[in-house]
């Protein structure tokens, strides 16, 4: 089964299928289509941090966050470390909408309603997961770094921790990224750990797609309830930004959260 396309209020954006049955959580990946950017960042941009006009970015998180019926979006500042950050019941400091007030951190968990947790991208992984039976959401930017950190792993150990998630309950879905026809890594001998060179072809082209799922399966998430896009950005430029494509170019944001 395909992602599933959805307009609203006259903003597109895609849904995992496996998560789209739970009536408890709403959830988008936004195409770069229908927002107020112009190029190279045009359109649907959601950085302040990559030269857009921030009067623009303002209107393109309010236009997500009306896909979303009040929920509140929670961005974070992401620096492709391996920093997870819960926001519980019991912790309600949550950083939002301005980007110099967000957590510096590259995944997000909470079990607190209408907060909807907001990674963006030009080529990197969103990975968002749903645990129904306790109600907690996580949403991880991975990127090669965050692959390499295991930032999956950790990300569903805190939630095991902090949240008391059992891993087999885990609905997970992973967003369009670089995919393995264009994750080239000339010098992936000085980058990458030689334990993840079979995830490497012939050639210089890593499979993260297929690295995520493993590490999503070693920490203890079912294989059927994983889904993975398998979209790639840079070959999709007209639905995605992707900055190995486009070098300068905006960011597109996958958004889950609690209704």
């Amino acid at each position: 089964m395909s992602l599933i396309s959805i307009i609203k209020d006259g903003t597109s954006f895609l849904q995992f299928p496996n998560l789209s049955e739970f009536s408890e959580i709403s959830h988008g990946i936004f195409t770069r289509k229908n927002g107020y950017s112009n190029a190279p960042y045009n359109s649907l941009n959601t950085s302040y941090s990559n030269g857009d006009d921030i009067r623009k970015v303002a209107l393109n998180r309010l236009a997500i966050a009306e896909c979303f019926d009040g929920n509140e979006l929670v961005f974070a500042k992401q620096v492709h470390g391996a920093k997870v950050m819960s926001f519980s019941k019991k912790n309600t400091s949550v950083a939002s909408g301005s980007y110099d007030g967000s957590p510096e951190c590259d995944a997000m968990i909470t079990d607190i309603k209408k907060k909807s947790l907001v990674i963006q991208m030009a080529d990197c992984q969103s990975i968002v997961m749903f645990d129904p039976v306790l109600k907690v959401v996580a949403n991880v930017h991975s990127g090669w770094r965050g692959s390499i950190k295991n930032i999956i792993g950790q990300t569903i150990s805190a939630m095991k921790k902090k949240f008391g998630t059992n891993p087999n309950h885990i609905i997970s879905g992973i967003g369009p990224s670089l995919g393995p026809c264009c994750a080239e890594f000339v010098n992936y001998q000085n980058e990458i750990p030689e334990k993840l060179w079979t995830y490497k072809n012939d050639s210089n082209y890593f499979d993260f797609w297929a690295l995520s799922s493993k590490q999503l399966c070693d920490a203890g998430v079912l294989k059927e309830n994983i889904y993975s896009s398998e979209i790639c950005t840079r070959c999709n430029t007209d639905l995605f930004y992707s900055f190995r494509g486009e070098g300068i170019t905006g960011r597109f944001a996958t958004v889950i959260g609690l209704k």
